[in-house]
Parts: C-alpha cells; structure tokens; sequence
C-alpha cells in the first residue's frame, strides 16, 4: 500500500531549520536533538497509537512506489484503439491507447477509480462505472469529453453485466427496490429513462450473463456460492425465469458468453473437479465440454464472428493462454508468454485478442495477439520506478501435506543469497476471499522488502483457495471446518520456517480480510511461530461480521462461514471467532482499516483493537475516512505501505 503528497527532504529541512532559529539565537551552547523529519499523514488517515514515518524510510523506498500498471479495458471498434485503466495521479483513470507504445491519453478525470469500456460494435460511447469512497455503492455514468453522465439512480448499488451483441443495450443489477435484493434491468444507456426492471430477484447474486442475438431473451446466473451457480433462461417481455438444468444440483458456472449463433459458452464443474470450458443446452441443461485441461479455465472470450475463442487455463496459478477453433475443435497453445498474469480477455471485431499481462518481473500491461500470426505485439510499458524489474526474484512453489495428509502448497519468494547471506527473516502474506488464490505475478511495492531489506515473502494458499478443484475450494466450507484452513496454515509456516534460508526467530504474518481473519487467528494460535502481525480489513468476530455486513451480501456470506441465525453454529462461529480468545494475543498488532468498507465494517477493527488495548497489548491502527475494502487512492496505500514498513522494521528486524 502506498502514499503520494509527501513533502521533499529539502523543504522539511529548510521549515525545519527556519522553525529552530529562534531557539538556537537564544542559546548558543544548549545541544538540542536535531528533530527527524518525518512523512505528514494525509488528511483521511487517522493513525492511532503509532510511531511517525522517518522521511529517510519514504525516500529510500520512493522508486518502489513510483510503480504503476496498466490494464486492458476493451478496444474502441471504430478506431482500433485500446482503452485502459492506469494511474498517473491519485487514483486509477481510464486512458486511450492510439497504437502499440502510443501515448497513454487521459480520458478521465475523477476523484475515485473508475472502470469501463466501449460499446460493442458501436463504440459510440463509454459506459463507466464508479463508487464513492470506497463504499462499493457503483453507478452506472456515460463518459463524454472528460465528464461523467449519470445513468442510475445516484443511491442504490449498482453492478453492469453483459451488453447486447450490437451495442444497443446493457443489462444491470440494482439494489434500488429495497437496498438488499439485486434486481434485474435492462437499458440503453444513450436514454436512461429505459431502464426498465425485467425481473425483481431474491438475494444478491444475480446477473445477466448475456442476450440472446434477438435480444428477445437473456442467460441469467444466480451465485449462491463458489460450488453453486444456477443458470436460467430470461424472456426480457414476460420476466418468466426457465432454469437450464437442474438448479438444486451444486454445480458451478464460472462464466457464460452468447456466441453470435445463439450457442451458449459456459466454463462449468460439472462432471470435473476443475472448471471447463464448454456448450450448454439452454433447453436440456446438459453441458458437453471441450477444454480438456487438468486445471481450471478462468476466463474466456469469443470473437464477433464466432468462430475462435480465446481463454485461459490457471495451472498452479500461473495463467496460460489457449486458442480454440470453434469448426475443428483444434486448441492452440500460446508459448510466447511467461508464466504470470492474464486479465480482461477481449476479441476485437478484426479478430486482435487484446489482454493484460503481469509476471514477477514485469507490471501489468496490456498486450494483443494476432492469432493469424501468433505475433505478440505490446501496447503499453509502465513504468517501475526507475527499477529494473528483471532482478526481481521469482517465487518457487512450496507443497507439504496438512494435518489430515491433504497437499497444500504455497509461493516462496527468498531474497538474493549473495547479497544477502544467511537465515532471512520472512513474511507470510495471506490471500482473501477465502474463495481466491496467490499467484506468481508483479509483487509490486513487496520487492523492496525483497530487494532492500532482505526479507522473504510467503504466500500460502490453504485449503478452500480456488485453483485447485471444487473439493478443495469446499473444505473449510462452514463453522465447523473453519479452523482447518488455519491448520493448514500452521503447517505450511512450519515448512518454510525449517527451510534453510529463512530464520525461524523472526517471521511475521500479514492478511486482509478473509486474509485478515487468519492474521487474527495466527495471533491467537500461532503467537509462538510468529514475532507480529499486521491485519487489515479483518474480520474479528463472525458472528457480528455477518449481522453487520451489508445486507446484499449476508446470504452470499452465510453459505461460506455458517448461518449466525442457526444457534449451533453461532455457538461455533463465536467459539472460533479471534475476538473470543482476545486476551491469548500477546505478540504486537497492526490494524488497518477503510471506514466505507461495505463488506467488513470498521466495527470489526474497533472491538479487536479496543480489546487489545484493555488487555494491555500493543496495537496500532490506521484507519481511512475516504476507503472501504482496502486502499486504492496512491496517497493513502503509500502511507499505509511506509507504515507496515516501520512495524516490520521494529518487530520483525528488530531495528
């Protein structure tokens, strides 16, 4: 996480010197102390209980925070251009990409992130979407000549889903009936006053998925969980729902396109532990597949014309690309790229496939091929600070088996040996979700602990990560089978505390949200593996985590960690809570929280750290007045970013 308006070391000094003149004019010979010029907070930040960031520590790591990355947001169908999402200032804009390693123009001009792209087809105007603060209530706006247009209704949540295939409508999901439930609506956004609500829904996982070519109908999906997804058909006059199968089967749907023929493409677990790729019968539900990985297919796209889709096969978590003949069923790998990152698959109507890419020694960028040629072409290369991203180290993947022999794994990153000899302190970086997973892309401002302080980084990927099948993602499903995914995690500290390069004295472990609830658990239960811990957005206590999440998401989230309503497993899921066996905690805390955070509300940071306190521990935290789930203006994360610094320079290096 990382800051922006921090004053020169010049300045400092010389508002320094001025400030102490009077004094030294008063007494020659006194020895006053020089003051240590330390980084101001900015003005969201509340900083509570914590030392002041040294200038010194903010200049040493400026170049690692200077670095930014860039990412695919569709192409423009009329001029071939790219359209992408990078920061120049504050927060995230959106940027026209003339030609490969054009210049990135700036299109927007926002005070909060924003995330878009063009009509299919028409291009002839850019559906935006943006929050306030981090609260994740999105609207839907138009972006025309640097300003936003509001589509929705400026209060409800509001989440886009797929366009028609000509561009003409866009499908959206609304709270805006009663604040909980997400509606269902249909809307040329070149006349809002069309959006009409075509099906008043129960729960907070639903979305259209794609239109029918006649765009007389639509393909629905309900998310109930990450094991469950249930597909219908929609008639868009009517609202008559058709589920497609059988939707009291736990099957999963991981993504669905309508192919310019009507055929319908889903990634599905059906009949595999991994998700494939594959036709779905909209009339018999049955699901033939045609990918024939041994790993799960994350994301996909079919060209205008119907006849390639390109997608991409997560193996151990690292992204490989595929191409599929749609006539001959022929798949052709793509070799070109390294292991890494791929996001936002999209086929141009020439046939382009344009898409970001990441690895460990390179940022997000965005990248096209020609699947005529297989030639790669890059359009854009961010900058990294001045650094040179090759020295970067690549992580190796660390497997061990768990307390119930089931393999678990993880990626270790160690620092360079020759220039840092010896046992090295490490820090254990725990994945939310817990429906997510680590994986071997860009570490970003991370490689400064690598590059400069010596300090190993472990990212664990316990049992209910995805990435590895629907059986291990539904292991610690519940409140009786929570805590085995912090068995798991206490395993796989052991193994990379015995490995010979790291010194088991000093290892420390940070994690935000579900991420941040296992910081809080390896507080309590593995205090004697760990010498800190930093949590950010966590959660404390469960059941008050779900009486207090916002109410769209309390089903989604009782399917995960147990139903709070049940009093056996609010019994449990008070017995398994962190903020029960508060008074075990004796190692020093970091918290950091977002006041707007939607999902794990502040209240969550207060009584954890409040408790701390009462017990006499030590624990700082930072909170943010203009953030929700997680940091994302570059003043606030940089601040937070130099903050962890200061805590794992104290407790973990001992400085």
């Amino acid at each position: 996480m990382r800051p922006t308006h921090i004053r020169s070391a010049a300045l400092i000094a010389l508002l320094l010197a001025s400030a102490a003149a009077p004094v030294l004019a008063q007494d020659q010979t006194a020895s006053v102390p020089a003051p240590v010029p330390t980084v101001p907070a900015p003005a969201a930040l509340t900083a509570e209980q914590m030392p002041p960031i040294p200038l010194a520590l903010a200049d040493s790591a400026r170049p690692y925070l200077e670095s930014r990355g860039a990412g695919f947001a569709g192409w423009d169908p009329n001029t071939r251009a790219v359209l992408i999402s990078t920061r120049f200032a504050n927060v995230s804009q959106l940027h026209r990409v003339a030609m490969p390693m054009g210049a990135r123009t700036q299109i927007s001009f926002e005070a909060e992130p924003v995330s878009g792209g063009y009509a299919p087809i028409k291009g002839d105007l850019i559906l935006v979407t943006k929050d306030r603060g981090g609260d994740e209530y999105y609207q839907l706006h138009t972006l025309k000549d640097g300003r936003l247009k509001l589509l929705t209704d400026g209060k409800s949540r509001n989440q886009p889903n797929a366009w028609s295939h000509d561009g003409e409508l866009i499908a959206f999901s609304s709270t805006r009936r009663n604040g909980v439930d997400s509606d269902l609506y249909v809307m040329n956004p070149r006349d809002p006053a069309s959006a009409r609500m075509v099906f008043e829904s129960k729960g907070g996982g639903w979305a259209i998925t794609g239109f029918a070519p006649d765009k007389q109908s639509a393909y629905v999906a309900d998310y109930n969980s990450v094991q469950d997804v249930d597909i219908y058909r929609l008639d868009l006059a009517s609202g008559t729902m058709t589920p497609i199968g059988n939707p009291k089967a736990e099957v999963a749907y991981g993504g669905s396109r309508v192919g310019p023929d009507g055929t319908v493409w889903v990634t599905s677990d059906e009949g595999s532990d991994f998700q494939r790729l594959g036709r779905l019968d909209p009339v018999s539900g049955k699901f033939t597949p045609v990918s024939r990985e041994a790993w799960d297919v994350d994301s996909f796209d079919i060209s205008p014309d119907g006849k390639t889709i390109a997608y991409e096969v997560n193996e151990a978590g690292s992204d490989r690309l595929r191409l599929l003949d749609v006539g001959t069923g022929k798949v052709t790998k793509v070799e070109a790229l390294p292991a890494g990152q791929i996001g936002g698959l999209e086929i141009a109507p020439w046939g382009e496939i344009g898409f970001s890419f990441s690895s460990a020694k390179s940022a997000a960028d965005v990248w096209s091929l020609d699947p005529k040629t297989m030639q790669l072409t890059r359009w854009t290369q961010s900058e990294t600070g001045g650094l040179d991203a090759g020295v970067n180290v690549e992580p190796r993947i660390v497997t061990i088996k768990s307390f119930d022999g089931l393999a678990v794994s993880g990626l270790l990153y160690l620092p360079d040996p020759a220039k840092f000899p010896g046992k090295r302190p490490l820090i254990v970086d725990v994945h939310g979700g817990p429906e997510g997973q680590s994986t071997a892309g860009f570490m970003g401002a991370d490689n400064y602990l690598l590059n400069e302080l010596g300090v190993g980084v472990f990212l664990p990927n316990v049992r209910g990560s995805t990435g590895y099948g629907k059986t291990f993602v539904s292991l610690d499903n519940g409140p009786f089978k929570r805590e085995d995914s912090v068995k798991d995690m206490a395993a796989l500290i052991d193994a990379v505390r015995a490995d010979p390069a790291v010194d088991p004295a000093k290892v420390g472990l940070t994690g935000g949200s579900y991420g941040g609830y296992m910081c809080y658990a390896a507080a309590v239960q593995l205090k004697d593996k760990l010498t800190a811990t930093q949590c950010t957005v966590a959660i404390s206590n469960f059941v008050s985590f779900l009486e207090n999440t916002n109410p769209y998401r309390q089903d989604l989230r009782r399917v995960e960690y147990g139903d709070e309503r049940i009093p056996a497993q609010r019994a449990k899921l008070t017995e398994i809570s962190p903020l029960t066996r508060v008074g075990e905690i004796t190692r020093p805390m970091f918290v950091i929280t977002g006041a707007n955070d939607p999902r794990v509300p502040k209240s969550e940071a207060d009584q954890m750290v409040a408790a701390i306190r009462a017990n006499g521990g030590e624990a700082w935290h930072l909170v943010a007045a203009d953030e929700g789930h997680g940091f994302r203006k570059k003043s606030n994360a940089e601040y937070a970013f130099l903050a962890q610094l200061v805590f794992w320079k104290k407790y973990l290096l001992g400085e």
